[in-house]
């Protein structure tokens, strides 16, 4: 009995995906739940587990693209288990039987070649492409057989250093995923389909810096997790939503659709690229939730175990570049939202506070918006409002000095 190996549905929207590497090869025995094929969507890259066990047959090869519910291999579940003992030693027997033969044919076919073309020798057709750009065939080194320079050889050649000859120079070429070519799609679109502005501020971190230093033994202690910047940030962006609705805005098609809850979207680097998981109802958490809930969406797309459920319906982004060392940035908006949050890293700087120069750890911030739904008004407020509250932590967002230990859960 043949088991069908179909495409599953990675998600909604999602009709199509790319076989980005079987982890089996034709013929091999599979168990059920072994993980045999990794597939790539444009939200994230999934494995595949058998179903059954037995042989299995792949009809679809690495990097086709496949619609969902579409078959690309078999399981034969009658076929036996093979014995690894017994049939290892077949496969070791046969070799030295033939290996003579196959010694003899080696040491012939050099022979052969040489007498037909010269090491370093062109095929016409490389010979051609050689003549074209001025490249003499002695510059080149060959890849096939006997050093002879093939067609792909002269193609890759180029002159050095703009004269006549040159050796080929190395590269590489390979298609990108199927989540790499959807992102660039994307992000094109953005820039073509929307009016995006941005905006920027900066922000003293020197009240965040000193509460951290002096809770966060507390606070690791007690949740299990570090009390960082993270959780500032989402919370001062859920307060300034509800200041700045419009903020909190799509358009879809000729509505503008505005949502009373906040699921912010957090831009981590993974092994597969950028991911965008989603905090839920980020307005309901407190520090300990959010934090908690980063380092396990965090933890989820290091590990590619992140699911499309969990990177879609954000309402508004924040992505940290700073974590890389950028000093400042225009993020570009994550669609069909409205507006994104690019956080910078945090360097010591002069400023004047009441009329003395100080050196203070500060944050360049930028927000980047669709102008079509949101004003200048809006976006400047809404920006401010956010470093308001990161600057006044203890009042803003801990509700005064007194509960500071209530908000922290302490």
């Amino acid at each position: 009995m043949s088991v069908e190996i179909k495409v599953p549905s990675p998600g909604e929207s999602v009709s199509e995906v790319e076989i980005a590497s079987w982890l089996v090869e034709d013929g091999d025995y599979v168990e059920k739940d072994q993980e045999i094929v990794e597939l790539d969507s444009d939200k994230a890259t999934l494995a595949m587990p058998a179903e059954e066990s037995g042989i299995i047959s792949i009809s679809v090869e690495e990097g086709e693209e496949v619609e969902v519910g579409q078959v690309i291999g078999t399981i034969d579940t009658s076929a036996a288990k093979p014995e690894g003992s017994g049939d290892d030693s077949k496969k070791e027997d046969k070799p030295k039987a033939d290996a003579p033969k196959k010694e003899a044919k080696a040491e012939k076919a050099p022979a052969k070649k040489e007498e037909t073309y010269a090491s370093g020798s062109a095929s016409p057709a490389a010979r051609k492409i050689l003549d074209e750009k001025g490249i003499d065939a002695k510059a080149v080194e060959g890849t096939g057989r006997n050093g002879r320079i093939t067609r792909d050889d002269a193609v890759k050649a180029e002159a050095s250093m703009g004269t006549s000859t040159g050796a080929a120079r190395p590269s590489d070429r390979k298609k990108m995923s199927s989540l790499r070519r959807k992102l660039a799609k994307r992000l094109v679109s953005v820039k073509n389909e929307t009016a995006m502005l941005t905006t920027f501020n900066e922000v003293d971190m020197k009240p965040i810096f000193d509460l951290r230093a002096q809770y966060k033994e507390d606070f690791k202690e007690k949740h299990g997790v570090g009390l960082g910047f993270m959780s500032f940030f989402t919370l001062a962006v859920t307060r300034a939503l509800k200041e700045f609705p419009q903020v909190n805005s799509m358009i879809d098609g000729d509505d503008l659709i505005t949502f009373d809850y906040a699921d912010i979207s957090i831009a981590v680097s993974g092994p597969k690229g950028l991911m965008v998981p989603v905090i839920r109802s980020a307005e309901n958490l407190s520090f300990a939730g959010v934090e908690k809930e980063v380092k396990r969406l965090a933890v989820r797309v290091r590990e590619g175990q992140i699911t499309v459920d969990e990177m879609t319906g954000g309402t508004f982004t924040i992505t940290n570049g700073g974590v890389f060392g950028s000093m400042l940035s225009t993020p570009i908006i994550n669609p069909p939202q409205s507006a994104i949050l690019g956080m910078h890293n945090i360097v010591e700087r002069p400023v004047a506070i009441d009329g003395k120069v100080e050196i203070r750890p500060i944050m360049y911030v930028a927000l980047s918006y669709d102008h079509r739904v949101i004003d200048g008004r809006e976006s400047v407020g809404f920006l401010v409002a956010v470093k308001e509250a990161l600057e006044n932590p203890q009042e803003l967002l801990m509700g005064g000095d007194n509960v500071v230990k209530k908000a922290l859960e302490l």
